[in-house]
């Protein structure tokens, strides 16, 4: 009988080295963009040698997806933070309070704005995060089923995965010509949102 081996954890100078370079490349992108980051950089910023992030990190797209991870686990716990009920009662109001926590997000980490919404043209980062947006899209469904009576919603389409998505080339958008989330354009991002959402659900959902 085979037995089932659990993956180890890093020991706890593993991981502390690991949280170094994560850190390190997290003030780089914040400062100077994804073309500010190489392994060396890194390194330098983090006070190690290259062979040492190397060893954690094969490359720069490997990296980045760590970084991509890291920025969707906040995406994921502002998901499932506890919400006041009293301070909605229709699913639009719920989706702006919900897309607010996304944009407070974004608005706070420099280095989610720089992986998500910057034009950096790597298809593994892009690739990354269009799996986690599927899992987030699982996340918010279950969340808007946990206060609203939904409606059936179809199977061939990620309806919430694509709502942020769509939200996102909006502030993707304000990054590309104000390198910032304006106001304007985080109400339009938010549009956005509802609109696609509307196309599949009615204006009144009856709340649980």
């Amino acid at each position: 009988m085979n037995r089932v081996v659990a993956p180890r954890k890093p020991r706890a100078s593993s991981q502390a080295r690991i949280e170094a370079i994560l850190a390190a490349a997290r003030e780089l992108l914040a400062g100077q963009g994804v073309a500010g980051l190489s392994i060396y950089s890194v390194a330098e910023r983090a006070q190690i040698p290259p062979s040492s992030v190397y060893h954690f990190f094969a490359s720069v797209p490997a990296l980045l997806e760590a970084l991509t991870a890291d920025v969707h686990r906040a995406f994921r716990e502002a998901l499932s933070a506890p919400i006041d009920t009293t301070a909605f009662s229709t699913w639009p109001q719920l989706s702006r309070l919900i897309e607010q926590r996304m944009l407070d997000i974004y608005n706070e980490d420099a280095a989610a704005r720089q992986l998500i919404l910057a034009q950096h043209g790597l298809s593994e980062v892009v690739q990354a995060d269009r799996q986690h947006d599927l899992e987030l899209g699982e996340l918010m469904h279950r969340l808007f089923d946990r206060y609203f009576q939904l409606p059936a919603m179809p199977r061939d389409v990620d309806v919430f995965a694509l709502a942020m998505e769509l939200s996102d080339r909006v502030y993707a958008r304000s990054m590309q010509l104000h390198e910032a989330i304006t106001p304007r354009m985080a109400e339009e991002g938010m549009r956005v949102f509802e609109a696609y959402l509307g196309l599949y659900l009615p204006p009144y959902l009856a709340k649980r």
